[in-house]
């Protein structure tokens, strides 16, 4: 196996990439070159120095072809029409043109690698015209194939790149949307349970130090339980954001089954929550399992932080095929937008991004008895396939 040594200089990039390619490249043309320096003299040596002199640039202006595509290839082609002009040996410098073309398209400058070539062309078919025999109609004809299918593959090869980086550039916005939304998630639930409890606690000491001091301390401890919660979930979460070399989390990833988790924190604000499961338990996709305890904490976190409820009630019903999680309260709050769309802020759009990457929904709105209403639908089967049993 190749050492990870070799494969960092092999195949090589950048100016190294560059150097590769204008030294192969006069290393093909001198040899196809070599007859006017050991055959019979058809020029002075003179002119055969000054030829040579003009493969070198042709071939050298090709180590700025990724960095200066358009003048490389300029320079190659002005280099490579002296030469063919002055030259009593017809060697295979036309190459250079040809890579240079290509070069140029990769970059994506399509309209100056169309113009380079049909001046080359142009140059090319008045020589033929006034007698050149080294050129006839049939290798004009098959020159201009030539340019053509170097700049179409270059145009392709621009095209690759563009398309690849966008994939790469939308991989990265997704990315950073679900780190996004995790820390949303992760911060302002916890958040809201340490301002709702500890408001509490200094409400009750300042009413009644003496008898409110049980209460309080009652309220700190859910503080500090939360604050904990909190930095530990945000480690995991920025987890992801290590090097490789780092030590990853070891947590297990939030689910469901740590749905108490979040239940008594909410009830230690005051507020009654009750669970209802329906269906088979089972075993959830990680995905699903994640989007529905996020669900849950987010719409607990709208409850405490906007509704002023006293009442929260959780419905989990999943049948193998799909799960539906509702989150409803009795809440008198600010529960809605000036449009009377939905909840102020970015957690309902969240809770609705993640239901809908799973090929979800969610829905958001007033109760028809009161309160607030949080309805989502994940599908299960996609992924569920792809599970295998745990062990």
């Amino acid at each position: 196996m190749p050492s990870t040594a070799r494969s960092r200089l092999w195949p090589p990039r950048g100016r190294a990439a560059d150097a590769a390619l204008a030294g192969g490249l006069f290393l093909v043309v001198g040899l196809g070159t070599l007859r006017s320096l050991i055959g019979a003299r058809e020029e002075p040596w003179a002119v055969t120095a000054a030829n040579w002199l003009l493969i070198a640039v042709a071939c050298g202006a090709l180590y700025f072809s990724s960095r200066r595509p358009v003048p490389a290839a300029s320079a190659a082609a002005l280099a490579t029409a002296v030469y063919y002009v002055t030259s009593a040996y017809d060697g295979p410098l036309l190459l250079a043109v040809v890579v240079a073309l290509f070069t140029v398209a990769a970059a994506g400058r399509l309209h100056a690698a169309v113009v380079i070539a049909a001046l080359c062309l142009i140059g090319t078919a008045l020589g033929t015209l006034q007698g050149n025999g080294d050129v006839n109609h049939v290798a004009l004809f098959m020159l201009t194939g030539w340019f053509v299918a170097m700049i179409t593959l270059g145009g392709l090869r621009h095209s690759h790149l563009v398309r690849a980086r966008e994939t790469e550039e939308r991989a990265a916005t997704q990315e950073r949307l679900r780190i996004a939304r995790e820390l949303h998630d992760v911060v302002g639930h916890h958040l809201s349970l340490i301002n709702v409890q500890s408001a509490a606690a200094l409400r009750r000491l300042t009413k009644d130090p003496a008898a409110g001091a049980g209460q309080a301390a009652e309220a700190l401890g859910a503080v500090k339980a939360a604050s904990h919660e909190a930095l530990r979930e945000l480690r995991a979460t920025l987890g992801v954001l290590r090097d490789a070399g780092e030590e990853a989390p070891t947590a297990p990833a939030p689910g469901l089954a740590r749905i108490g988790e979040l239940t008594g924190a909410a009830r230690a604000t005051g507020l009654t929550v009750t669970v209802h499961r329906t269906g088979g338990p089972g075993r959830l996709p990680v995905e699903a399992d994640l989007a529905a305890y996020r669900i849950v904490q987010e719409s607990l976190t709208n409850v405490a932080r906007h509704a002023r409820a006293t009442r929260a009630d959780i419905r989990l019903d999943g049948d193998g095929h799909r799960l539906t999680v509702s989150v409803t309260d009795d809440g008198r709050g600010p529960v809605t937008d000036p449009a009377g769309t939905g909840p102020t802020g970015s957690g309902v759009t969240g809770m609705r991004e993640r239901a809908r990457a799973l090929g979800g929904d969610l829905t958001a709105g007033p109760a028809p008895g009161g309160g607030f209403a949080v309805h989502a639908t994940l599908p299960l089967a996609p992924f569920a396939a792809q599970e295998e049993p745990r062990r």
